[in-house]
């Protein structure tokens, strides 16, 4: 199969994806524990645009990082943020002003936000063996994002919200500190306590593996994700992404069954490069030369 055809058959993969009805979780600690169930009302989210998404999405990251902080680590959140935006190139909404970011926290997780926001925990990067494992996680993020899967989530966790609410929510209205905001970053917190729908998380896998593979890179890292998960699921620190997914068996099993072997014949792929093998074995540091050892004194020599 040639670069062009594989290219094309990706394509026609990715069609049928985009029509059916994604997203990974961090354990906000204290900061969940205070969300409240909204109560059901009218539905207000019906109709936001990508501006007031992009909004939405900066107001729920600045709480996530409020709650766990990026990894001081500016070459680690450069790597991650060339390798986001490379792949949300090869997705629908490459326009979106998309932000990657490795955040400080044991739990493994990765979540994102409405308008391109993506974050991923350092207990999950941690875990990674390969560029095409993290290719395929923050593939999976983006498709969330592609598909507004949020935004649907949304519509369920504010329908206590009037429409006029919203609106002024939208407009900048009081600021983070006001009701409605309040209003709104609680239904994003509930979002994030309870998960995606099941059927959203199969489509972003899958959308997920065919971003990877038109961004070059192999698609079955995802799925050597998924197996690391599904090892690790008795680890305290796969406690709330558990919770929110469906099971990692369950994800290889959809997976396999959407995508077959229509990528087998792909070639040229990339695995992994020596970027993220530097990154996850750092070299050693310089020797320092203030505490270098003493010199050795020349041993005297034997008298004849």
């Amino acid at each position: 199969m040639t670069r062009r055809t594989a290219l094309f058959a990706l394509a026609c993969l990715a069609a049928p994806l985009a029509a059916a009805p994604a997203h990974a979780q961090l354990n906000l600690g204290k900061l969940i524990d205070g969300a409240k169930t909204a109560k059901k009302v009218g539905d207000s989210l019906r109709s936001i645009s990508e501006a007031e998404e992009i909004k939405l999405g900066g107001d729920l990251a600045a709480t996530i990082l409020g709650a766990a902080p990026l990894v001081d680590d500016p070459a680690l959140q450069l790597y991650v943020n060339r390798l986001g935006k490379w792949l949300a190139l090869h997705g629908e909404r490459p326009d979106l002003p998309w932000k990657f970011g490795v955040v400080n926290t044991t739990d493994v997780n990765a979540f994102s936000m409405p308008g391109g926001y993506v974050l991923i925990s350092s207990g999950l990067f941690e875990r990674m063996r390969s560029e095409s494992e993290l290719a395929g996680v923050l593939a999976h993020e983006i498709a969330h994002v592609v598909r507004r899967h949020h935004i649907k989530a949304l519509q369920t966790a504010l329908r206590s919200a009037a429409l006029s609410d919203m609106n002024d929510y939208f407009n900048g209205g009081g600021g983070l500190g006001s009701q409605v905001s309040k209003l709104v970053i609680d239904g994003g917190k509930e979002m994030f306590v309870r998960g995606l729908d099941k059927d959203d998380e199969y489509e972003a896998d899958r959308m997920g593996v065919v971003i990877a593979a038109r961004s070059g890179y192999s698609p079955w890292g995802l799925g050597g994700v998924l197996q690391t998960l599904s090892a690790g699921a008795e680890d305290r620190g796969f406690a709330l992404m558990t919770k929110t997914h469906p099971l990692p068996i369950d994800r290889i099993a959809r997976l396999d069954a959407a995508l077959g072997d229509r990528l087998d014949t792909l070639d040229g792929l990339v695995d992994d490069l020596p970027g993220f093998v530097a990154l996850r074995t750092p070299p050693p540091p310089p020797p320092n030369p203030a505490i270098a050892p003493p010199a050795r004194k020349a041993k005297p020599k034997p008298r004849r």
